[in-house]
């Protein structure tokens, strides 16, 4: 405005000459605010470059920021708190659930016999009676499905009934763990039909699938539980009922262990809690690697390109075959990878694969194309951790490499510190009267 301003103030100072004369005398007009210095800054060139002007003397005192600077890095401290309050109200409730269903039960079978009047039931005995009881749930549902199709043709009754006993049969003779295993690949085939419905893809691409610069934090959790593709559910579902199952299996085991002797009568909170916490932490690695890893980067790779566009645009014509040779490599400079969105829940089976490896080291893995052939858990374990590391170092960008081994290492934490967590949070939130010691 200064720069402007100036002129303004000199060209009114010239609007007098500039007149036609009233007369042919010639009458010589001066300015008010003296001709002379206008004159003379206006012809005199060589000492117009010793006075610059308002701009290029603000470009002189201010700095001008570079691109990667103008570029923030997206947070992620609502992430790292929506995980650790996640987590801590995942096994809060769980072990708050547990308590009271263990008491539930023990008081259900201390009223059915005299049996358990000097001691109380122990886990194994009210898991059994909670089979048997959804046996008899089983069975009386059989009942109520025969009232119900009565008007049916008998080919169409036998049809239901068949295809009721072979999914009942299965039910009823899996572990506890595998039937919750169930019941989450349910909710993902579930969030997948929703994914096939055209008028929802814009609400799942915002709500289902974690976007690390988007700022949310609830999508830690709901991507968990989406599969866009069915190839992508097909396989973690096997995963996941093979790994749970197990995982579920050592978490039993360990509460035989425990230092409170406590009873449980079930493991599925348990399970469930730890599958939610390391799907969230496995998200929130991800997350993590995508802000502070690749997108920097992303921006330095935009940086070194855009400087060299620019400087390629600005070179003379005398140089054009250097200016060629600089815009084609420039023109092979990209981005390393870009930021991706994520979902799916191999992060969680990937901790309950660890779990397993490292709580069963007996154990084997099978592989769908080999299955008569099995690998020593640990030794499949540590392969599948080293292609991811491959991966990373290879740019793989297919599989989220940085939430499988932000899986895997929560599997290890816990396989170290989780059954003793679990065991205090559970005397925390019990009664003191409830507290029986072995």
């Amino acid at each position: 405005m200064l720069w402007n301003t100036l002129h303004l103030q000199s060209a009114r100072a010239l609007r007098p000459c500039l007149r036609p004369p009233l007369s042919t005398r010639f009458v010589p007009c001066v300015p008010h605010h003296g001709l002379s210095r206008t004159a003379r800054f206006l012809s005199d060139k060589s000492r117009t470059s010793t006075f610059p002007s308002f701009r290029e003397e603000l470009a002189r005192t201010s700095e001008v920021e570079s691109f990667s600077e103008k570029i923030r890095r997206p947070s992620i401290r609502n992430q790292v708190f929506f995980f650790l309050a996640g987590s801590g109200i995942a096994f809060s409730y769980a072990a708050t659930k547990t308590n009271i269903d263990t008491e539930h039960w023990s008081k259900a079978i201390s009223t059915m016999s005299n049996v358990w009047s000097n001691r109380k039931p122990t886990s194994d005995e009210m898991r059994r009676t909670q089979k048997f009881e959804l046996g008899a749930k089983l069975q009386n549902f059989v009942e109520e499905l025969k009232e119900m199709t009565t008007n049916f043709p008998i080919a169409v009754r036998n049809v239901i009934f068949i295809t009721y006993v072979n999914l009942a049969n299965p039910y009823l003779n899996a572990s506890e763990g595998r039937r919750l295993c169930w019941k989450i690949c349910f909710l993902n085939t579930a969030i997948w039909v929703a994914w096939q419905v055209p008028r929802l893809q814009r609400f799942m691409h915002h709500a289902f699938m974690h976007h690390p610069l988007s700022g949310l934090s609830y999508t830690l959790l709901t991507s968990m539980f989406s599969h866009k593709s069915f190839m992508h559910l097909l396989f973690n579902s096997f995963a996941l009922c093979s790994f749970g199952a197990a995982a579920t299996n050592y978490l039993i085991r360990e509460q035989y262990q425990s230092v409170s002797g406590l009873q449980e009568s079930t493991t599925t909170w348990h399970f469930l809690a730890f599958f939610i916490s390391a799907g969230l932490f496995s998200g929130l690695v991800s997350h993590i690697a995508s802000t502070r890893i690749i997108f920097p980067r992303v921006i330095s790779q935009l940086s070194a390109s855009s400087s060299g566009a620019a400087a390629t645009a600005t070179a003379s014509a005398a140089t054009v075959t250097a200016a060629k040779s600089a815009s084609k490599s420039s023109s092979l400079i990209r981005p390393v990878m870009d930021i991706l969105p994520s979902l799916g829940a191999s992060g969680a089976i990937y901790a309950a694969a660890s779990l397993t490896a490292l709580g069963f080291p007996d154990s084997e893995f099978g592989l769908l194309f080999l299955p008569t052939y099995g690998i020593p858990s640990q030794w499949g374990m540590g392969g599948i951790v080293l292609m991811d590391i491959i991966g990373i170092m290879r740019g793989w960008r297919y599989f989220d490499h940085y939430a499988h081994l932000g899986g895997a290492a929560f599997g290890a934490f816990y396989y170290l510190y989780g059954p003793a967590w679990w065991d205090y949070m559970r005397v925390r939130l019990s009664p003191p009267s409830k507290v029986t010691p072995k």
